[in-house]
């Protein structure tokens, strides 16, 4: 097959479509030829050498693809050769074709096609387990997002909503917030020139935001807890900036508030299986019913990621940037 190698880390151009070994199906996986897949930040860190896959997965970047099952190995149950699906992945997307724990896969939305599905496993498990499984979101609480245009923020906005929070979210410019505002968001906040710490009291009367879902990490640790309502929870799922910070315990217990940080990849498969069965059952009815839908700002071919990289390092995206076989 071809796959997206990285032979030294690097730019953007240290991702070759070359030839590769083929995946065989092994215990409980099955293959399937890639329909599409999606860049992902994680991806970026791959390719610069700072975020290896986990023991036993392909070396090849890609997090969650689309496609068609082409063979299903022993012990695998429920799938069939030619189903249309797409997947959460330990690595792999970037290919032709890769094998897959039969408990990370999931049928194509209703609705969807084929291609545009690559967009949703990664969001939907990263956006469902943390601000549902972990950070427990109730009706009629508000949660601050950050990043609410990237791929990430796009689910977590609709699916806040949907669940029936006060979205607020954090954005770089009118026009992110705008489509930010489209998708749901109630609280708009430009992270350039605006304290979000202060816009989320305010809005909220004072109080602040019950659940955030934070992508940035060290620099935003202190305005996270100052944002943080009584009893809120803080999630961190990403460190854009930066891994090391100093955490004010005392405004902590004052608002009796907790901190959690989350990773996707590298958790065991039973932990993976147990997140996409949840997604299965919470959100893919809501996809299907048009409530939740995946944004698509473009789709480049699997052999220019290079291009794909730049776009998404340049922050100029809304939504997901995918990759078509």
């Amino acid at each position: 097959m071809h796959a997206i190698t990285i032979e030294q880390p690097g730019g953007p151009e240290a991702l070759v479509w070359d030839r590769a070994p083929d995946p065989v199906a092994g215990e409980g996986e099955v293959l399937v030829d890639v329909a599409a897949s999606a860049v992902n930040r994680a991806d970026l860190l791959q390719r610069q050498g700072f975020y290896d896959p986990p023991p036993g997965a392909s070396p090849h970047p890609g997090l969650e693809c689309s496609g068609r099952i082409s063979a299903v190995g022993p012990g695998v149950s429920g799938w069939a050769v030619g189903d249309e699906v797409c997947a959460l992945l330990s690595g792999g997307g970037y290919a032709e074709r890769v094998a897959v724990p039969a408990g990370q896969l999931l049928p194509v939305p209703a609705g969807t096609d084929l291609a545009t599905a690559a967009a949703l496993p990664e969001a939907a498990c990263t956006v469902w387990s943390n601000l549902f499984m972990v950070a427990h979101l109730r009706p009629g609480e508000t949660v601050l997002v950050h990043g609410g245009a990237s791929g990430i923020g796009t689910m977590a906005v609709q699916l806040a909503k949907a669940a029936g929070a006060t979205v607020a979210v954090t954005a770089g410019g009118p026009e992110k917030l705008a489509r930010c505002k489209e998708l749901g968001a109630d609280i708009l906040i430009d992270y350039r020139t605006q304290d979000f710490a202060a816009e989320v009291k305010a809005a909220t009367g004072g109080a602040g935001a019950d659940v955030i879902l934070d992508i940035i990490g060290a620099k935003y640790l202190a305005r996270n807890v100052d944002a943080l309502a009584v009893n809120g929870r803080l999630v961190v799922i990403g460190l854009q900036g930066g891994v090391k910070a100093e955490l004010n315990l005392g405004a902590l217990l004052a608002k009796r508030a907790a901190v959690a940080g989350t990773t996707l990849r590298a958790r065991p498969r039973e932990e993976k299986a147990a997140i996409v069965a949840a997604v299965r059952e919470h959100v893919w009815p809501l996809v299907a019913a048009g409530r939740v839908r995946p944004v698509v700002h473009t789709v480049l071919p699997m052999r220019e990621a290079a291009e794909a990289h730049r776009l998404v390092e340049s922050g100029a995206h809304v939504g997901k940037v995918l990759l078509a076989v």
